[in-house]
Formats: C-alpha cells, sequence, structure tokens
C-alpha cells in the first residue's frame, strides 16, 4: 500500500462529521412549510376569522346562505384580483385595472343597448377593449421601459377620463339591459343547490382561479412568468424572452379585467361609469396582498389571492352582522395588509 502523503494526513485527522438540519427550531420548520406553500398563511387567517365570527354570531353566520352570499359579493374582485396577482407575480403593478374593468362594461352595454348590436359582438368588443388596455400598459413597461407604477397610474387617468367622456357619465339601467341584450346579465344568474345559493359569476371565478393556477404550476409559460419575476436578468440569460412575457401578462391582465366588467354587469344588472371612482384597483391589490403575493414578484399561489378575497368578504360581513361602525373593516384591512407584508418579508428570510 502506498504510504499516506503529507497533505493526506492532515485531512486524516479533520473533523468527518455530516453538516445535518434535523436540529432546526420550531420557529424554522414553520418558516420554511410557509415557504414553500405560498397559499398556506391566507388560508389559516381564512379559517380563523370564520371561527371567530361564527362563535360571536353563532348559526346565523354559518348557513349556506351567507357563506355562499359572501362568495357572490366577491365574485368581481377575486377575478380583478387573479389578473392583478398575474402582474404582481412579475414584479410589476396595475393601479388601472379597475377602470379597464370599467371602460370595457360601458364598451359592451353601448354597443348592445346604445348602438343596437347582437350582445354576441358587443361582448367581444368589450373583451378587446379590455385587452387593447392591458397591451398599452404592457408596451408602455416592456418596450419603452417605463416604472409599472407610474405607466399604470399614468394610464388610470387616461382610461378613466375616455370612459367618462365615451359614456357622456349615462348610466345604462337594468330595464334596458334586460329587453335589449340579456346576454350581458348571464354571469347574474343564480341557482341552488341545497339551501347554498351560487351564482354562474361566483362559477366563472373560481373556473379562472383554477385554470391559472394549473397554468403557473404545470406550464412553461407559468414558470416563465415565475421566473421573470424572480430575477428578469437571470431569465434573460436562460433564454426567457422577457419583454414578451411581460407584454403577454400586462394584456391578459387587461383581458381578465374585461371578464371582471362582464361578470359585474350580471352582479349589479346595470351599468355605471361612475365605478371608475369606486376602489377596485385597491381591492385588486388588496387580495392579492393578503392571499401571500410578493409584491417583490416571483413569490405567491394564486389560490391565496382567492383565499385573500374572501378574507376580506367574511370580515366584511362579520362585522355587518355585528352591527360595527363601517370604518372598523377599513382599519382591519389595512392591519391585515400590513400584517401579510410583514410575514412576507420574515419568510422571503429562508430565500435570502
Amino acid at each position: 500500500m502506498a504510504s499516506i502523503q503529507e497533505f493526506e494526513k492532515v485531512l486524516d485527522k479533520s473533523d468527518t462529521s455530516v453538516a445535518s438540519f434535523e436540529n432546526q427550531s420550531m420557529l424554522h420548520r414553520i418558516q420554511h412549510f410557509l415557504h414553500s406553500k405560498p397559499a398556506a398563511t391566507p388560508a389559516i387567517v381564512l379559517i380563523l376569522s370564520i371561527i371567530v365570527f361564527g362563535v360571536l354570531k353563532g348559526e346565523r353566520f354559518f348557513t349556506a346562505g351567507t357563506l355562499t352570499l359572501i362568495l357572490q359579493q366577491i365574485a368581481v374582485v377575486g377575478i380583478l384580483g387573479a389578473g392583478q396577482t398575474l402582474v404582481i407575480l412579475i414584479a410589476g403593478i396595475d393601479l388601472s385595472i379597475g377602470v379597464i374593468m370599467v371602460l370595457s362594461a360601458v364598451v359592451m352595454g353601448n354597443c348592445a343597448v346604445t348602438y343596437g348590436m347582437p350582445a354576441l359582438i358587443a361582448v367581444p368588443l368589450g373583451m378587446l377593449t379590455g385587452a387593447v388596455c392591458g397591451l398599452l400598459n404592457g408596451f408602455l413597461v416592456a418596450k419603452i421601459k417605463l416604472p409599472p407604477f407610474i405607466v399604470t397610474l399614468g394610464t388610470w387617468y387616461i382610461i378613466m377620463a375616455t370612459n367618462f367622456i365615451y359614456s357622456a357619465n349615462e348610466t345604462i339601467r337594468r330595464a334596458d339591459i334586460e329587453t335589449s341584450a340579456p346576454l350581458l346579465g348571464l354571469f347574474g344568474t343564480s341557482f341552488k343547490i341545497g339551501s347554498a345559493v351560487f351564482t354562474l359569476g361566483v362559477i366563472v371565478m373560481v373556473v379562472l382561479v383554477l385554470a391559472l393556477w394549473y397554468a403557473l404550476n404545470h406550464t412553461a409559460w407559468g414558470r416563465h412568468l415565475y421566473a421573470v419575476g424572480d430575477d428578469p436578468e437571470a431569465a434573460k440569460l436562460s433564454g426567457i424572452r422577457v419583454d414578451r412575457v411581460m407584454l403577454g401578462t400586462y394584456t391578459l391582465a387587461g383581458l381578465i379585467a374585461a371578464l371582471a366588467a362582464w361578470v359585474s354587469i350580471g352582479r349589479n344588472g346595470s351599468i355605471s361609469p361612475s365605478w371608475a371612482v369606486t376602489d377596485y384597483n385597491l381591492q385588486a391589490i388588496t387580495a392579492a396582498v393578503i392571499g401571500g403575493i410578493s409584491l417583490f414578484g416571483g413569490r405567491g399561489s394564486i389560490l391565496g389571492t382567492l383565499i385573500g378575497a374572501m378574507i376580506v368578504g367574511v370580515v366584511s360581513m362579520g362585522l355587518n352582522m355585528m352591527g360595527a361602525d363601517p370604518q372598523w373593516k377599513v382599519g382591519l384591512t389595512g392591519v391585515l395588509i400590513i400584517s401579510a407584508v410583514a410575514i412576507d418579508q420574515w419568510i422571503r428570510k429562508v430565500a435570502g
């Protein structure tokens, strides 16, 4: 046997123990679990919220009618939140998504009711309007390289002004829609399963979220989207067309906003340009943030956005049933947003 060389003698005396991670504290294990399951935190908050209000209001809150009413109330925000989530995952933001929805609804209503077009033509024109608005945002962000916050803040003003000028701020009444274009109110159609009441709008929301969840987790498009949000330079070096991903994402978000417009017509019955002054933009962002979507991009589950919208709906319904001042809902929502961002920062330490 060959004699042991000098450097081998040194190695022979070195520590041969293997690094072990089995002695991690419970806190670190929780941190790793929440990092690997982004929807877990909002799911826990949702369950606790339901339990709290269930205890406070008893059987009145736990009825199937009450819980499904919450789903009906969040249908529009849930769909908008899904579109917003896609943009946030690529480390962007879309402050105009709410007014894109309103303009799309106004186009649908005017084409069908005012111009007398068949609803089968009016609806695609409204969807096209949303997609074009999203394409404009994507072009300015991906091709002109302008900051997403500034771009969508500017297009928010432009699209809102276009909405009021085009519509002359005139509301299209429910009776006119039901007479001229009942298809516009399709997603307001309700049906019962036992004592639970659902609308087609709720079904659309759930199907959309599930379809996007599958696409984000089981397709190359989804992997590219997460990669762009996590590190666009690394994504570009790996061969991903970053500009194309960003352009497509903003366009898809606009198309989803137009779908929300169609659902909102069924939910509200009428079409009002004044919806543009509501806080749909902030509600969509709130649902995404509370749902665990990281504002830094590249992390989060779209299922969490749906859960985030449900959390806001449960809190709103619970406080209403308790007769609380509406400002408590506003304040509690703020607490949830700050808590969600703080938890996200804490969880991100695992990746860091």
